[in-house]
């Protein structure tokens, strides 16, 4: 019995443990505040938290509530965040992101599918099947550093060399 509780215990270490050592060493990572765009998250990357989507539930409908990434509850009547609960917003996004690194920043790979590239689980569904998803893109852009007033540019996989 002992054998078979270290074997299974073991076996859970190996499994999780590069999963939990990449996540912990993401979290640990100065936050990229001053590298991304308040702008450009307020505008372009909020309102997609908002977005309904066939098939799915909204991203706001579970990250306001039992989350990690647990965004501002909406005020009674507001259809979108206020200044101030957009900047927690900001700073709750913020450790979910890897600047300029599209393929570890597990804001990006959740909602996508794991055919795509995405992660294998997202407890809210995949809302993406493809990173040529305009949210997706949106999302990219941002992480890659794009400003607000900055033209949207389609991105493959990495964020190119112009910055």
């Amino acid at each position: 019995m002992r054998v078979t509780v270290l074997l299974l215990f073991t076996v859970a270490l190996v499994i999780q443990g590069p999963a939990t050592v990449a996540i912990r060493a993401q979290e640990g990572q100065a936050p990229a505040t001053t590298r991304l765009d308040f702008e450009f998250f307020k505008t372009k990357v909020q309102p997609i938290f908002l977005a309904k989507r066939e098939g799915h539930a909204r991203c706001v409908a579970c990250h306001t509530k039992g989350t990690p990434m647990r965004l501002q509850a909406l005020s009674p009547g507001a259809t979108t965040w206020d200044d101030e609960q957009s900047r927690k917003n900001f700073q709750v996004v913020v450790p979910r992101v890897l600047f300029r690194n599209l393929t570890q920043s597990r804001l990006l790979l959740h909602p996508l599918e794991a055919e795509a590239g995405g992660d294998f689980y997202h407890s809210g569904g995949k809302h993406w099947n493809s990173f040529f998803n305009p949210e997706w893109q949106i999302m990219a852009n941002w992480v890659c550093g794009r400003k607000a007033n900055e033209k949207i540019v389609e991105l493959t996989g990495e964020c190119g060399l112009e910055q």
